[in-house]
């Protein structure tokens, strides 16, 4: 078993319920990080990597992160631009997609950003809206709510909402729809400024196998046989990561090509490559990719 350097501890905080914890737990896991956390406890170490859980509001762990009550942590990045706090944003997670967009009740007419000139917008995101609408020049008052925000239009709180939409789904069973979709957001981690020597180390080890899961994500390992007068042009066609393996086969004439390329790339060369006489198509899943 690999020893650790210290007993210290990475200290991570992530949203303690909802698909933002649980992707966060799968990336760790991704990354060969024991995580368990069956009996919904605040607080978990991992069995395998000094690194300790802790399950926060996903509005509080800026303010966690920021105190080094954490050392770092895995939010929407929306919660980063809302509460503004000294924190770095060390990795785009390429999970949690959404946007944050202004919603108005589906029988207003739509007439552009002066729609909201002189109306109350509800929102839990006062900040990013409110700087928003002074950058634009529009005056607006702004209804700070903690939640239930698509309801505010309904109940004669405001005249519309901005709040992160994903399908939009929620906005259409509260009789909304989206006006202007303001910014996009993703997962992120974060890091505390001042990092201790052995936990900026142990932070990079973290990155190291995170980016290598993400490499991996979206692509796919590609191996064919080929005959020999073909192979210059399957290479255009499958240029790799740098350039793709080829192999001589037993066969006279013939060789063995292996490559890597992204899964949509692959559908628009598949017929080319059969076209060109390859044979024994194999695609492969591929885990980590390290480059």
């Amino acid at each position: 078993m690999k020893k650790f350097k210290t007993m210290e501890k990475l200290k991570i905080a992530i949203q303690k319920s909802g698909r933002l914890s649980e992707k966060s737990i799968e990336l760790l896991q991704e990354c060969g990080i024991k995580v368990s956390n069956g009996d919904r406890k605040l607080k978990t170490s991992a069995s395998n990597f000094p690194m300790e859980i802790l399950f926060l509001r996903d509005d509080d762990i800026p303010q966690y992160v920021e105190q080094g009550v954490a050392d770092i942590g895995i939010l929407g990045e929306n919660e980063v631009w809302e509460k503004e706090k000294n924190v770095k944003v060390v990795e785009k997670l390429g999970f949690a997609h959404c946007r944050l967009s202004l919603a108005i009740p589906k029988d207003e007419e739509y007439t552009g950003l002066t729609y909201f000139n002189g109306k109350r917008v509800a929102t839990s995101y006062p900040r990013i809206l409110g700087k928003f609408f002074k950058e634009k020049g529009i005056d607006v008052r702004i209804e700070e709510l903690g939640g239930s925000v698509e309801i505010a239009t309904g109940i004669g709180l405001a005249d519309g909402i901005f709040d992160i939409v994903s399908t939009g789904s929620t906005l259409i069973m509260n009789g909304l729809k989206e006006a202007e979709a303001i910014m996009r957001s993703e997962a992120v981690m974060i890091s505390n400024q001042n990092l201790s020597p052995r936990k900026t180390e142990l932070l990079e080890q973290l990155l190291f196998r995170v980016k290598a899961y993400k490499n991996g994500q979206g692509r796919k390992y590609v191996l064919l046989n080929a005959p020999n007068e073909a192979i210059p042009r399957i290479v255009k066609l499958l240029p790799g990561m740098r350039s793709p393996s080829i192999l001589p086969l037993a066969d006279k004439g013939w060789s063995s090509v292996h490559s890597v390329i992204n899964d949509d790339d692959f559908w628009e060369v598949i017929d080319e490559l059969k076209n060109l006489g390859a044979e024994g198509i194999l695609v492969v899943p591929i885990e980590k990719m390290i480059l």
